[in-house]
């Protein structure tokens, strides 16, 4: 075990920003493409460029960084990369033309999170219940963005959003250049990664990340024009966003005192259960305003909760020099497949449907987690 100091505050603002950027894309790139005239479809497919690369891309920079043994260049060069590909935007806004920016950015913009995760953990060592209170600054970076954009797009026209981007993107490069890097410890006589993959917990584990990620959907991709279409201003969905991260950044600050009482098991089903009411809340009650603040504050466990034990589980799962590509499947099939599958269906769903039933099959997916959790995950963090 080394004493070396935890680089909390470089760790800290590499979240900031990185997250910073996720809180203007996220809310705020469905609303730039309808401006420029998409529709719900084309929004649709554009929007699940974001997590589609990340069903490939974190696995193949994961593979990269843990036999080079590089992760830090790594995080380094994706950034880099991932700068030099979102400038395509301010090149055309062609349907084909974004198409393949938004694939590119992606491609690399996805592929240094988790191999940054890594690292983090990397640096506690022993202290990995300190991650949520580095983590937290992301979503501080996120509800600092959010808000402001709202207030900023409220009175100026939303076509800066890729110069806000642009500019975030590449201050997520130079604090990554501060960062010192931090190798895991070996682990002797290690079985190969998919003897991990295939125990039974680590497959439910997985396909609970994939239904619960897929069930933000509906709202990843089209909360912000759902609230527009209900009269909202711009300001208030800034807030209504700002809402959730809020939440969040709570029940960060928390879990390192939570998880030893509760449990991992019974947060997670408390979780899934609270995540499928905020999507009937929401889709069934758009004109109510203090409903919608209500279902806000349960982002704390449809991400915040999730999230944080998530990360410990696959710090617990993958060790040694699986841990990149560990971090780097989690991404994959939650916020890859799931999220890429969740804005597709969303797509194609949202002109042919009613917006409640939209909703209510998200609900399913994750009541259908919470089913697979009760039955097959009976798992807690060393």
């Amino acid at each position: 075990m080394s004493n070396a100091p935890i680089p909390y505050w470089r760790l800290s603002s590499f979240y900031f920003f990185y997250f910073a950027s996720l809180g203007s894309l996220v809310p705020y790139w469905s609303l730039y493409l309808k401006d420029l005239g998409f529709d719900a479809q084309a929004i649709g497919t554009l929007i699940a460029f974001l997590p589609a690369t990340k069903i490939f891309a974190p696995y193949i920079w994961g593979w990269l960084a843990d036999h080079t043994q590089k992760s830090l260049t790594i995080i380094r060069i994706a950034n880099l990369l991932a700068v030099v590909a979102f400038a395509g935007v301010f090149i055309g806004d062609s349907y084909w033309w974004l198409a393949l920016v938004m694939f590119l950015f992606s491609f690399f913009w996805n592929s240094s999170l988790p191999q940054f995760e890594a690292t983090t953990l990397n640096h506690l060592e022993n202290k990995i219940h300190r991650y949520s209170n580095i983590r937290l600054w992301g979503s501080l970076g996120f509800i600092f963005m959010v808000i402001g954009l709202g207030e900023f797009f409220q009175r100026y026209s939303i076509g800066w959003l890729p110069v806000v981007v642009f500019v975030l993107l590449a201050a997520i490069f130079f604090v990554s250049l501060m960062v010192p890097e931090r190798l895991h410890a070996e682990h002797e006589e290690q079985a190969h990664i998919m003897s991990v993959v295939r125990q039974p917990v680590v497959l439910a584990f997985l396909a609970v990340c994939f239904l619960i990620v897929l069930s933000h959907g509906p709202y990843y991709t089209f909360y912000s024009i759902y609230l527009e279409d209900h009269g909202y201003s711009r300001r208030f969905i800034g807030i209504f966003w700002a809402v959730g991260v809020i939440a969040e950044v709570v029940i960060f600050l928390l879990m390192h005192r939570i998880i030893p009482v509760v449990g991992v098991r019974v947060l997670l089903l408390i979780t899934l259960a609270l995540t499928a009411l905020r999507w009937l809340l929401i889709g069934f009650f758009p004109d109510n305003t203090p409903v919608l603040f209500f279902a806000q504050l349960f982002h704390a466990f449809s991400f915040g909760v999730f999230h944080a034990v998530g990360i410990m589980l696959v710090h617990q799962f993958f060790t040694g020099k699986h841990q990149g590509r560990g971090q780097a499947l989690y991404a994959s099939l939650s916020f890859g497949v799931g999220g890429a599958v969740g804005s597709l269906v969303s797509g194609v769903l949202w002109d042919r449907i009613d917006y409640s039933s939209l909703f209510a099959l998200a609900a399913l997916a994750a009541l259908l987690a919470w089913g697979i959790v009760w039955r097959f995950m009976r798992v807690e963090i060393k």
